[in-house]
């Protein structure tokens, strides 16, 4: 029966922490994918702005150059050529003024040629190889686009408490065309070249990804206190459900019991007729023959001892079954405890002086508790006598000691038992109580069973435990009187 509630028990745990795992892991990736979609969708929404923003600089600019410089330098020297240098130098006094406090890295203007004709970075002014397919689009279909270069790493940055300046750049490419014609009937709006530029956005772009950060902590930190929260239902639920199996397994038991315990009712009803007076009648035979027989030194006198004593120890024998099958219902008196202890010593007091068992009370008078003297004197006898039994077959070299404790404690009173003998074998522990099951080889296996019955009448449990430093320990609750 344990055993099976052992079983539906760790069944019960093992569903329990897959449960609580796999509500963990879905939890996690729901919110993981929530919180990816979220900041991605907030990132997205980040770089459009930038790239509206990129444009519109990118139109101010064009703006800037036409007005600013192409016109008046058309005007003034009839075309315009870059490879001069006060030219070049005004272009460069319109981009600066222009482009100043933008965080704009650097400005390329392409010719038809793919040439650099203009450039911040003189170094590459007149050379090739500098444009892409995106100043291609800009020169042959007017074509404005946009490319985010990012040196972040593998996360995206996430991971990067220090961002360097320049780790995220956007580049915008940009068709320069000609506000309004030049001369009078000339077309107006053509591209005259290809204007592209580098802005660094680190800043704005780790705002980005600290949004991220506090989107996938939150979801993160939400998801394990969900987590928490569960796993508190969960177990809760799981110690309702073994505490359910407990009470089943335990009423299941009682329930063997009982059945037991009527089973046995009918059988030593029988007994009690069809033996206990043959029986009575061959122990006091059996008596009155060992008296005559040891007056007259008779040598068959050893015969009648093993007579008188066997049917004395069977008679016990069928008196134990009556008490277990029949026990007779409790009186309700007062009864002090202590007398009741004083009483169970000195009747087995010759029994400790020949196992040299060394006795320690601790008690006092006015233990009172509500029952019948005779009933709680015999389960109070049973436990002691056991004790010594028990210390008989295994004697403790440093010498063999029974304590006895009775002491209030709030409305309870607990008396406990403790021995130094071999205390209880942890594989038989829990059938100790059972009926008929005992480790002495003449024992009926009752002696426990009756106990358990006597302090069920009264209201009062018992406990059976290992003591400190060895032995065992059995502790009984009463209700106070």
């Amino acid at each position: 029966m344990r055993t099976l509630v052992s079983k539906d028990f760790d069944q019960s745990l093992g569903l329990v922490k897959f449960i609580s795992w796999t509500s963990l892991a879905l939890i996690l990736l729901v919110n993981l994918f929530l919180s990816v979609f979220l900041s991605n969708f907030g990132r997205q929404e980040v770089l459009a702005r930038q790239q509206e923003f990129a444009l519109l600089l990118a139109e101010n600019l064009n703006h800037q150059i036409y007005q600013r410089f192409t016109l008046p330098t058309v005007i003034g020297f009839g075309q315009v050529e870059l490879q001069k240098k006060e030219q070049y130098e005004q272009l460069e006094k319109v981009v600066d003024s222009t482009i100043h406090s933008f965080h704009v890295m650097e400005v390329r203007i392409f010719d038809f040629d793919n040439l650099v004709s203009f450039s911040t970075n003189k170094d590459i002014v007149g050379k090739s190889g500098y444009s892409g397919e995106a100043v291609s689009e800009a020169l042959k279909d007017g074509k404005s686009s946009f490319q985010l270069i990012t040196r972040t790493g593998v996360f995206g940055g996430l991971f990067d408490l220090k961002p360097r300046p320049g780790s995220v750049i956007l580049r915008t490419t940009y068709p320069l065309k000609a506000g309004q014609a030049i001369v009078p009937g000339a077309p107006s709006g053509f591209v005259m070249g290809a204007l592209e530029f580098t802005q660094d956005i680190t800043e704005d772009y780790w705002n980005i990804i600290n949004f991220q950060r506090i989107i996938l902590v939150s979801g993160l930190a939400s998801s394990l206190a969900l987590f928490f929260v569960l796993r508190m239902i969960i177990s809760r639920a799981q110690r309702l459900n073994a505490q359910r199996i407990t009470e089943r397994a335990h009423l299941e038991h009682e329930l063997q019991q009982q059945e037991k315990l009527a089973g046995m009712g009918r059988v030593v009803s029988g007994i009690a007729h069809e033996i206990r007076n043959p029986l009575g009648i061959i122990r006091s035979s059996a008596e009155l023959l060992l008296k005559k027989a040891l007056t007259a030194k008779d040598p068959n006198s050893r015969l009648l001892q093993a007579i008188f004593d066997e049917s004395k120890r069977l008679s016990k024998t069928v008196g134990d079954f009556l008490d277990y099958a029949r026990p007779r219902a409790p009186k309700q008196d007062l009864v002090d405890l202590a007398p009741v202890l004083d009483h169970v010593l000195t009747f087995l007091d010759p029994k400790c002086v020949e196992l040299g068992v060394t006795v320690k009370k601790d008690y006092a008078e006015g233990l009172t508790v509500r029952g019948d003297k005779d009933l709680i004197y015999r389960a109070f006898y049973n436990i002691v006598s056991n004790g010594l039994d028990a210390m008989r077959d295994a004697p403790n070299p440093d010498g063999l000691k029974l304590g006895v404790k009775a002491a209030r404690q709030g409305k309870e009173i607990l008396v406990t038992f403790t021995d130094n003998g071999p205390g209880f074998d942890p594989q038989s522990k829990d059938k100790v109580q059972d009926p008929f099951f005992t480790t002495k080889d003449t024992g009926t296996g009752l002696g426990l069973a009756i106990v358990a019955n006597i302090l069920q009448s009264h209201e009062a449990t018992f406990s059976l435990e290992a003591a400190e430093g060895g032995g065992a320990q059995v502790r009984t609750r009463f209700p106070a009187a």
